[in-house]
């Protein structure tokens, strides 16, 4: 605990100084010849994580000419159908990356590449690290079109720049794009909760969280209701801003509280890890979020954690009232251009008769965050290492019908915990086709799952209802246009939909007259497409073979035979 709160206190006193690097300002272009729009920006609140740069519009089409910001080489490719689909990342001689995502397609010689070494690989997601001189880039060439790969849910450009030593993702705001995109508006503060902290704390007559009514003031700031206490408070807001071509929600880019004029918590996006993102499950009321959609930002920590955006005192936010004491706690949030909301919130301690009391625990068990713990019964076990969570808390835990109960999705984990799930009911030849699964609105997701003997076991990190499920059923594949015997010389490709209903697709592989040949996967439609252009297919006719596979071993084959000239 000591080690922690040295590291905090540091960053309290020397947090600021990260803010002063000098970056470049003038070394870098627009990566899009359109005037620059964000549909997202650096430190915005996503699932799971903080956003990691820009999403750029690109005026809701695909194939917008993708520039490169600086001369440098392409360090590093990575195609995927999740995340930020087919990604580009040159590296410059400054110390710096930049990185191209959702992209539709790179262009010339690097295409050329990704295709060479998809075809050496045998697949179509590829992760490639390259060496100087191996794809030299000059600034301002085009490297790739803009597309909607991966998780993008429309069209547009993923951006974002990294550190080259520490991999470091960095707000680009900083390498001079702030003057390119025009930003008057303030921060909107929507909402401001306060939170009793403690067993016997009571806020406005209330041992649960309320929302406080906002007052504008002549000079633009807020005053809220006035917080009458009697013990450890804590506050969180719900804020979010605008800039004046976007039109769309973005992030904050700062916050700073005070007490009584001394700053005791804040964060500011500048630059910070990936192994930090999980992080923005703490920063956020996780439970609000998952009952509301509703991302509210605590300003306080109960047990503090490791994020270096925080700047924070030994309170870590939290306010403790003593008797005969009123103090004024003031909020400032504030976007990368200096305009500032305010918000003052007058305290006065004093104890009032409770009106609503807290919510009642019906949970059999107590989580201490920073101890293991294990869970038995039946023929299921679960094992929670020590830090799997931010907070101590209340649990549920039980097993019914060989189904796993374990709470709800109302707390986040920080890492993964293990469930084990013995069968003594399945054949052996049943049992391969088994997994564990999650089931959330009854939808089943497949949980990678190991087996040891009779038992089955998986990581998760998050809470909710799991069971073994057999998937006996395999993929399902449908051709978009029947070619069975048919001259198709006029097509330029050949395109599939895959599914499957349980375990979920592993692979899938197409061979033509017995060579591999390259399908693109598209996650959000399930098409796979084949371009004639990569010249495997021959004159006459041709033999296409079609295998897909699930996560469980299930295949389907489809062949079929077409003739082109």
């Amino acid at each position: 605990m000591f080690s922690m709160r040295f590291y905090l206190f540091i960053l309290f006193i020397f947090g600021s100084l990260s803010a002063q690097k000098n970056y470049p300002k003038d070394y870098f272009q627009s990566p899009l010849d359109i005037p620059m729009q964000l549909s997202g920006n650096f430190g915005e609140l996503r699932p799971n994580h903080f956003h990691a740069g820009f999403d750029l519009k690109t005026m809701q089409k695909e194939g917008l000419d993708v520039h490169a910001v600086a001369d440098g080489y392409v360090s590093r490719i990575k195609i995927s159908t999740f995340g930020n689909g087919k990604t580009i990342y040159i590296t410059h001689a400054n110390g710096f990356t930049s990185v191209y995502g959702h992209l539709q397609k790179a262009n010339n010689q690097i295409q050329d590449f990704i295709k060479k070494a998809q075809y050496k690989e045998e697949s179509f997601e590829v992760e490639l690290f390259l060496k100087p001189g191996q794809l030299e880039v000059e600034k301002g060439e085009i490297i790739a079109f803009s597309g909607n790969t991966g998780a993008s849910e429309g069209p547009h450009l993923h951006f974002e720049f990294r550190d080259n030593l520490t991999e470091n993702i960095i707000n680009p705001m900083f390498f001079g794009y702030d003057k390119l995109i025009k930003d008057s508006k303030k921060p909107v503060v929507s909402g401001v909760y306060v939170y009793p902290l403690d067993e016997n704390t009571i806020v406005n007559q209330s041992k649960r969280p309320l929302l406080l009514n906002l007052s504008l003031q002549k000079d633009g700031t807020y005053v809220s209701d006035k917080v009458v206490a009697n013990g450890k408070i804590g506050f969180g807001i719900n804020t979010f801003d605008f800039d004046d071509v976007s039109f769309n929600k973005n992030g904050v880019f700062k916050v700073q509280t005070f007490n009584n004029g001394i700053p005791n918590f804040g964060y500011q996006f500048d630059t910070y890890s990936f192994d930090e993102m999980r992080y923005v499950n703490a920063l956020i009321d996780y439970p609000k979020y998952k009952k509301t959609q509703q991302r509210v930002q605590k300003l306080f920590m109960i047990n503090p954690f490791s994020l270096s955006i925080i700047n924070t005192n030994l309170s870590y936010g939290v306010v403790a009232l003593s008797p005969n004491l009123s103090t004024i706690y003031r909020v400032e949030v504030a976007d990368y251009f200096g305009n500032t909301t305010i918000v003052s919130i007058p305290i006065k301690f004093e104890t009032l008769p409770t009106i609503i009391e807290k919510e009642p625990i019906i949970s059999k068990y107590h989580i201490k965050a920073n101890k293991d713990s294990n869970f038995a019964k039946d023929n299921i076990s679960v094992f929670l290492p020590a830090g799997t969570f931010y907070d101590n808390f209340n649990m549920n835990f039980d097993v019914k019908n060989d189904t796993l109960y374990l709470h709800d999705d109302i707390v986040p984990a920080h890492s993964n915990f293990t469930i084990s799930i013995e069968d003594n009911k399945f054949s052996d030849i049943q049992k391969d086709k088994l997994f564990i699964a999650s089931f959330d609105n009854n939808k089943i997701k497949f949980i990678p799952t190991y087996r040891k003997g009779n038992v089955f076991s998986c990581k998760a990190k998050t809470l909710g209802k799991y069971a073994l499920v057999l998937d006996t059923i395999a993929p399902k594949i449908t051709i978009s246009k029947i070619i069975e015997g048919k001259w198709i010389s006029d097509l330029n490709n050949i395109q599939f939909t895959i599914s499957d209903s349980l375990s979920g697709i592993k692979s899938y592989n197409g061979y033509l007259n017995g060579k591999w040949i390259l399908f693109e996967y598209d996650n959000k439609t399930k098409k796979i497409i084949h371009d004639f252009n990569d010249g495997v297919v021959i004159e006459g006719e041709n033999a296409l073979k079609l295998i897909v596979t699930d996560n469980v071993g299930n295949s389907t084959i489809f062949e079929t035979r077409f003739f082109r000239n």
